[in-house]
């Protein structure tokens, strides 16, 4: 059992591999990490004394003034060499730098000289050092204006803004779940490597991600038709975008009923993808799912009878309750990384049907099971 704690564990790559960790309770064990601890000693070395492994992500982005980003992000890197020292440590610190380590900005000089300092650490100390140099992340809830471009592309869209291009440069990518598959292969190989790539895995112009946003916003959006996605890049892009809709306030979605005296026809789905349809039946007072998916693209619809879908982001306390009634057909979507449930509330039967991206596969289901 690993003891892993990450500094910026509440940041945009922190959340994502917080909650990753979670779903191996049997490997890892996580050091809740806060930020005020850098601005005390004490916590700071009770945080690094518990660790075997710290994946030091905090950092500063973004400011005015691009010396505030430099001072700031050296300092960090210090408190936790600090900690280190002091506490005697033989962790082993993994360091999240940046391809911007290449360019001539304060926060690329900033990070490369933190990952030299924590290097210098680990060298006269004899513990285990990793610094990842790392491509453009792009994901789900990161944070726009900040993170990243597509971050920004996402919120602006969603929200009925108009984005702008500044410059169509290419742009080399990862999603941030493949990032966190990269940190956590360097956690069970625990080797030391003062400078490691981690390869990009797409590749786009902002134009061209602009334009496959622009699709998601016409078609699923507004018109709730699941788009073709030919690569896993397309799937994490479209994974992304539907994170930063408001689901509160956009679900649930009813269906164009056509009725006349043979009785009513309603279409439930138009696929750009394939996948899976299915249907269930729930008896009164019974609750089905209480599960969440990490890639899978799902849609519940309810048909016949009265529902309560709630949805809760993991890693939050907000419940989003959705009443469905078949009386008036309607669906809701359930995004990644969302808990979420169906309970029949009415007198009947309950008839729902189901529809998901992928076939099931017993050996690899992306199926969590957590209660809303």
């Amino acid at each position: 059992m690993l003891k892993i704690g990450i500094t910026g564990q509440a940041g945009f790559v922190g959340t994502h591999l917080y909650n990753t960790l979670g779903l191996h309770p049997e490997k890892f064990e996580r050091v809740p990490f806060n930020r005020d601890f850098f601005s005390n000693p004490k916590q700071m070395e009770h945080f690094v004394s518990q660790c075997d492994v710290i994946v030091h992500l905090a950092a500063m982005n973004r400011h005015n003034d691009p010396q505030v980003i430099f001072d700031t992000n050296i300092e960090l890197a210090q408190k936790l060499a600090d900690a280190l020292v002091s506490t005697q440590s033989n962790a082993h610190v993994i360091f999240s730098s940046s391809t911007q380590e290449e360019r001539e900005n304060e926060y690329g000089r900033s990070k490369k000289e933190g990952r030299k300092l924590l290097f210098n650490w680990a060298q006269d100390s004899g513990g285990k050092f990793t610094g990842l140099i790392i491509p453009n992340v792009f994901g789900p809830f990161g944070h726009p204006n900040y993170n990243s471009v597509i971050a920004t592309f996402c919120h602006q869209l969603t929200h009925n803004e108009t984005p702008t291009i500044a410059v169509d440069g290419e742009l080399k990518l990862i999603y941030v779940g493949e990032l966190v598959d990269a940190i956590m292969s360097e956690i069970k190989t625990a080797k030391s490597q003062a400078e490691k790539v981690v390869p990009h895995t797409a590749t786009a112009k902002v134009s061209q991600l602009l334009g496959l946003l622009e699709k998601y916003k016409s078609e699923y959006q507004e018109k709730g038709i699941i788009p073709s996605i030919d690569t896993t890049f397309e799937l994490n892009l479209f994974n992304t975008f539907r994170c930063y809709m408001d689901i509160k306030n956009h679900f649930p979605v009813s269906f164009l009923e056509h009725t006349d005296e043979r009785g009513s026809f309603v279409e439930i789905i138009r696929l750009g993808v394939g996948g899976q349809v299915s249907f269930s039946t729930t008896v009164p007072g019974i609750t089905r799912g209480n599960h969440y998916h990490t890639r899978k693209i799902e849609r519940f619809a309810v048909i016949k009878g009265k529902a309560l879908i709630q949805l809760r982001r993991i890693g939050t306390n907000e419940v989003l309750d959705f009443y469905l009634d078949g009386e008036n057909p309607s669906y809701v979507d359930m995004p990644i990384w969302y808990t979420h449930n169906i309970k029949n509330i009415g007198d009947e039967v309950l008839y729902t049907n189901f529809w998901i991206n992928e076939f099931y596969d017993p050996n690899d289901p992306d199926t969590y099971f957590e209660n809303v």
